[in-house]
């Protein structure tokens, strides 16, 4: 036909005449043939040669079956369902892709809307593959676009709404994908699945990216406001949910979108009879007054059901429920997007409103903000929520949408696994008309509600503003058998698993692009993932999934205590974390204790002196290169760290210090690793420390070292360049493993890290993949960086007119050299984005997240990955930032003198004899003790002990327990000690204030130490 134009046109023509007559005398009798037609007709337009005569034929054709106004409206359903399945599905059509603006107006938006909703819900959809399913979303959209401004509805949004998350997956994969034609032409795709995946057409690229930009938000703002802004009934409640539905699915289909889509309705308004109020507000009142946000937060006990009923796959598609559970999803949403942008002055300016001056006009993040009697409930609805997620996921997952459904869908789509039996495709499609495909699932829900509580209990503990015990949950257990039960939980996961606790998949983040802002890396530090990579994170989700539905069965308090650990008290997790490591000990050396696993390495018949793991675990340690010899001598034992070592210091003429190493030996060593590892090393810093003089890991570090072996002339692709830049990580990996080491034998080391890298280590299983860092965070690393970020986000001006851009300087500073910057993008084509007084606060938020997460990422990664290899990643994230430190350097609270004294062992003539009385001289030290303040006494505890808090469940728990032996009767002699077992050695001083001062003076001069 495309060969003779003039025959097509005349035939169209007369094709359009004849359809015409049977449409208006038996429009019904034409019905079975509708199909063929618009199919054929389809051909017609999509050929490569149509003259405009034959085009507007072809309209005419197409829209005959559809311009008839007979009684029966089924007809016309069918017929648009028709137009929809056999003529808008195929690709390239000229008539809609060219002349849309005319088409759609001579379309029924509202008629189409509902064909293409009903041949989803019953299923009919199931006979047009996935790539027509595309063409017929991407025409869809263009046709509505067009369409009068009266037409547009909730019925569009409805259809709209189905097909997206129908193909959610498809659609977050594909718009990532590079055309093949803008790929690098020297790009290997062998050995790799990226071959087996394409790009979208342009045509249905640039139709999809249309409902996420600019236009296509404010329209939905419209919406919005038209539909549910000052009524209440429940059609608009119905409205609304469907709005919020909508929403969640654009975040899922458009994740690179998400902080755009999130800022759009944080900075748009809904009209109410109070006046103009934020989205956020207007969700919270919505939300706060449905049944299941009540019912939650008045009976924990509900919140099972709810959650059973809302994910089973047998639950009716548009029940009241699930209405309600849009809305409050959604308001969680752009909540968790609200709290990663307030810093706590916005945050508590909100919560408690007389902090604002009176003259004050509050910015758009305080007016968004929740007061404190909303935040408070809001908490106790989320606790009740995030328990039953975690508690009785085993319970509630029984019938539930299951998660790797979806995923696993389209990568059988992907990889042409065409061979699928038709059972399978049947249920998918049962599966479909049961709604699951415009709900959460179970890992889904269970990521949104955790990720809100845990970032308003984040900030309750960095601040705190609710009651004491508020997030405690302890009547939910029997708290006296609590700590057995979950030993015996983690002793069967263990044995499930046939390995430790976290497995290779365990770094999959469920929070990644949840509440946006900085949850996708690719979009921030300015690279896209590659197709492999997300094909593989898609796998790696699908075996998360099946992990996670395994632990729920074997270890439900372990998933609370790893997600929401602060319903348990602290002390009892401390107890359970030494459990842990205990059970640990026992599974590795096979239940013997450190002297009696030595013992056994060395006479093991099977094993070469030397080479056997008692050999690898000895090391001579020379004073002052005692970080570089560790690292030389056990850097190759990875996780083998754990098991005891032995080490013998040497001075500088290689003798030998006396002291024989029965863990008192290595205590002094790792303390003295520490010491010397976090202090500067050879002109370079791993470490360096804010204003407080808080730690973490030196931001520059890579960027120095890079630039040093630049000036010394050593190219960039080089092995020597690449084995320095690796040796630089590896050192931070094993200062990992040390710090990992003390916690792991109870060993307490004076040394405080800022509470944004403590956050790191809880933040993932394998590596840093979960925290983002905000501006809150970046007070801690650099005070006058946070001060002029508030400064910008409170500017009344136009902050265009600063000239910013999305960039940033970092600075690379070698001794006795200049200071050279480098300028880096913050999101892809940063340069050429403006900072303006709409984008300002993601601005911001990119800023803190490159200083807080991109600029230290492979030091950060490298020394996490270190201390994972001895504290599991489970263990670590049982306690908060602050609790984290106390973990590692004790008690800061004020020294409880009785418990030391009830817990100090006397030796030689100190020794307490049958009639319990302590020695003179002894008592004398106990009531100079009592005169101390209690900065005096951290000091004698750390002249002692080496570090000057008492451990985390008291002194009973100091190893070994501090101790005090004579040190022989002569008055002027000092008191020494031998940190590394603890022990004071003190002379028999006949008065109290020759103690107290020969005490002080030792303390304070650091005089009289010894291995002996």
């Amino acid at each position: 036909m495309s060969g003779q134009p003039d025959d097509t046109h005349l035939l169209l023509e007369l094709l359009a005449r004849i359809v015409a007559r049977i449409v208006a005398r038996n429009p019904d009798s034409i019905l079975k043939s509708l199909v063929q037609y618009y199919s054929v007709l389809s051909h017609i337009d999509c050929a490569s040669k149509v003259s405009d005569a034959a085009l507007a034929a072809t309209s005419r054709a197409v829209l005959v079956p559809l311009g008839a106004a007979p009684a029966d409206e089924q007809y016309l359903l069918h017929a648009y369902e028709a137009f929809a399945l056999s003529f808008l599905t195929t690709p390239d059509l000229h008539l809609v892709e060219r002349h849309t603006q005319v088409f759609a107006q001579s379309l029924d938006s509202d008629l189409l809307a509902s064909s293409i909703t009903k041949a989803y819900k019953e299923g009919h959809i199931d006979g047009v593959n996935r790539e027509g399913q595309l063409w017929l979303l991407a025409h869809f959209v263009g046709l509505g676009q067009r369409a009068d401004a009266g037409s547009q509805g909730l019925k569009r949004l409805d259809a709209l709404h189905l097909q997206l998350s129908s193909l959610s997956t498809e659609i977050s994969v594909r718009m990532s994908v590079k055309p093949a034609d803008s790929r690098p032409s020297n790009a290997d795709l062998s050995g790799s699945e990226d071959h087996l995946l394409q790009s979208l057409p342009s045509y249905v690229a640039h139709q999809l990216a249309s409902l996420v930009d600019k236009d296509g938000i404010s329209v939905l703002l419209a919406e919005l406001t038209t539909n549910f802004g000052v009524k209440t009934t429940n059609g608009d409640i119905e409205s609304a949910s469907l709005l919020s539905g909508y929403v969640l699915t654009l975040l899922r289909c458009f994740p690179n979108h998400g902080d755009e889509i999130r800022m759009r309705l944080f900075l748009g308004d809904v009209p109410s009879r109070a006046g103009s109020l934020p989205t956020i507000k207007f969700l919270w009142q919505a939300m706060s007054q449905t049944s299941v946000y009540v019912q939650v937060l008045h009976n924990s006990a509900s919140a099972v059901e709810l959650l059973k009923t809302y994910l089973s796959l047998s639950a009716p598609a548009s029940s009241a429920q699930e209405e309600e559970w849009r809305l409050v999803l959604l308001f969680l949403e752009l909540y968790i997007f609200i709290l990663r942008l307030s810093d706590d002055e916005d945050f508590f300016s909100s919560i408690f409103p007389a902090l604002l001056k009176s003259n004050d006009q509050p910015s758009r993040l305080r007016s968004c903000g929740l007061l404190l009697q909303d935040v408070t409930k809001l908490t106790i609805v989320l606790k009740h929520l995030a328990f039953a997620l975690h508690y009785n996921a085993s319970d509630i997952q029984q019938g539930s949408i299951n998660h790797d459904r979806s995923s696993f869908g389209q990568l059988e789509h992907y990889f042409g696994a065409q061979h699928l039996k038709a059972s399978r495709e049947a249920k998918v499609a049962n599966e479909r008309v049961n709604a699951a495909l415009t709900r959460l699932d179970l890992g889904s829900l269970r990521g949104i509600v955790t990720t809100a509580l845990r970032l308003l209990y984040e900030r309750d503990s960095r601040r705190p503003f609710l009651p004491k015990d508020h997030w405690l949950m302890t009547s939910k257990f029997d708290m006296e058998g609590f700590v057995s039960a979950v030993v015996a939980e983690q002793e069967r996961r263990q044995n499930e698993e046939g390995s430790d606790s976290d497995d290779s998949d365990g770094d999959v983040d469920e929070d990644t692009n949840i509440g946006g802002v900085n949850s996708v890396i690719r979009t921030l530090a300015g690279h896209r993932v590659s197709h492999h990579a997300q094909i593989e994170k898609l796998r790696a989700q699908q075996r998360k999934a099946q992990r996670d539905r395994m632990l729920a069965v074997i270890g439900p308090k372990l998933e609370v205590l790893r997600h929401m650990p602060f319903v348990i008290p602290f002390d009892t997790r401390v107890q359970i974390f030494r459990q842990f490591v205990h059970l640990d000990k026992h599974k590795r050396r096979e239940g013997m204790d450190a002297d009696h696993w030595r013992m056994a390495m060395l006479h093991d018949p099977l094993r070469s002196p030397g080479r056997g793991p008692a050999g690898r675990h000895h090391g001579k340690i020379r004073r002052g290169q005692v970080f570089q010899d560790a690292f030389a001598q056990f850097f190759e034992l990875g996780e083998g760290l754990k098991e005891p070592i032995q080490i013998q210091f040497v001075d500088q003429f290689d003798t030998v210090e006396a002291g024989i190493d029965g863990g008192g030996v290595t205590k002094e060593f790792l303390t003295s690793v520490t010491t010397e590892a976090f202090s500067e090393m050879d002109g370079i810093s791993l470490f360096t420390a804010n204003s407080q003089g808080l730690l973490y890991p030196n931001p520059t570090a890579m960027d120095e070292l890079r630039e040093a072996l630049s000036k010394a002339g050593m190219p960039g692709n080089s092995a020597d360049w690449q084995e320095q830049v690796q040796d630089l990580l590896r050192q931070f990996e094993f200062l990992g493993r040390i710090v990992g080491k003390c916690m792991y034998e109870g060993i307490l080391i004076d040394i405080a890290f800022a509470g944004f890298f403590l956050l790191k280590w809880i933040s993932g299983q394998t590596g840093e993949n979960s925290y983002r860092g905000n501006v809150n965070d970046l007070r801690d690393l650099d005070e006058e960086l946070y001060q002029g970020m508030l400064r910008l986000k409170n500017y009344s001006g136009n902050v265009a007119d600063l000239s910013l851009d999305f960039t940033i300087t970092d600075q690379v500073s070698l001794p006795d050299e200049p200071v050279r910057t480098v300028t880096r993008n913050l999101i892809p084509n940063g340069e050429n984005v403006a900072v303006t007084n709409d984008n300002r606060l993601l601005y911001i938020s990119y800023v803190a997240r490159h200083r807080l997460v991109a600029q230290p990422a492979q030091q950060t990664a490298a020394f996490l990955r270190g201390l994972r290899s001895i504290i599991a990643p489970s263990w670590l994230s049982m306690f908060n930032q602050n609790e984290l430190q106390r973990l590692v350097g004790g008690d800061s609270s004020e020294i409880d003198l009785e418990d030391l004294r009830r817990n100090t062992v006397y030796s030689g003539l100190y020794e307490i004899g049958d009639d319990g009385l302590e020695h003179p001289t002894i008592q004398l030290f106990w009531r100079v003790m009592v005169g101390f303040s209690d900065g005096e006494r951290r000091d004698v505890l750390k002249y002692v002990t080496s570090t000057p808090r008492a451990p985390l469940l008291g002194f009973s728990q100091l190893s070994p327990h501090f101790s005090i032996r004579d040190g022989g009767e002569d008055q002027a002699r000092l008191p020494s000690t031998s940190t590394c077992v603890n022990l004071l050695k003190l002379p028999r001083y006949k008065d109290q204030e020759t103690l107290r001062k020969k005490l002080l003076y030792a303390v304070s001069s650091g005089a009289g130490f010894d291995l002996s």
